[in-house]
């Protein structure tokens, strides 16, 4: 019989991340229909469990909630995932990247069921026919996984996906389940115009 997690034993993550080349500034402070894309995100999270949390550099987001920094400095997404999973006290943990400004909580809701339903380690979405780890359910015992590749200096996160049980979740079953173009982010600023445009 499956338990269903009260909000207590789930934590979220933004990853925040850093200055974008592309863009000319922080992502997470990038305006959007009102709003900052970091803002955004955790409004998304705070619907889903009250524990949220920023990864991210605390001078720059403190403002905003509470923060984790990175443990291995400028390693990117894994770099992010690490710093969560070696503060968070909760089993499961949603881990959303700030870029997503389409994402939902009921997606998100759904990925925590499926999630709570199985022993993987990781359970992560497939979309525009590529994994999708930086919207993804991550179990805490992951952390020694994703430790032992950043001392390895390998950054790559798909590719822990083969040494850890991963439960994917085809994109077939997400456009089944009722969702579509949640996963579309923003890169560079003709992408930022493009979402600005799409109805909300």
């Amino acid at each position: 019989m499956c338990i269903m997690l009260r909000v207590a034993d789930l934590t979220a993550f933004v990853l925040a991340g850093g200055k974008s080349t592309r863009m000319g500034k922080d992502k997470a402070f990038l305006q959007f229909h009102g709003t900052t894309l970091l803002e955004r995100a955790l409004k998304t999270l705070q619907t889903l469990t009250p524990e949220v949390m920023i990864v991210g550099e605390r001078a720059k987001f403190a403002d905003f909630g509470p923060v984790v920094e990175d443990i291995f400095r400028d390693r990117g997404p894994l770099g992010g995932i690490h710093a969560a999973l070696t503060a968070t006290a909760t089993d499961l943990n949603v881990i959303l990247a700030v870029d997503l400004p389409f994402m939902e909580t009921r997606f998100l809701k759904y990925l925590v069921k499926r999630a709570e339903s199985i022993d993987a380690l990781v359970t992560v979405p497939r979309a525009h026919s590529r994994l999708q780890p930086l919207c993804a359910i991550y179990r805490r015992a992951f952390q020694p996984a994703a430790e032992r590749s950043l001392l390895r200096r390998e950054n790559k996160i798909d590719s822990l996906f083969q040494e850890v049980t991963t439960r994917v979740i085809e994109e077939e079953e997400i456009v089944a389940s009722g969702f579509s173009s949640i996963f579309d982010n923003v890169n560079t600023p003709s992408q930022l115009e493009e979402a600005k445009r799409r109805h909300l």
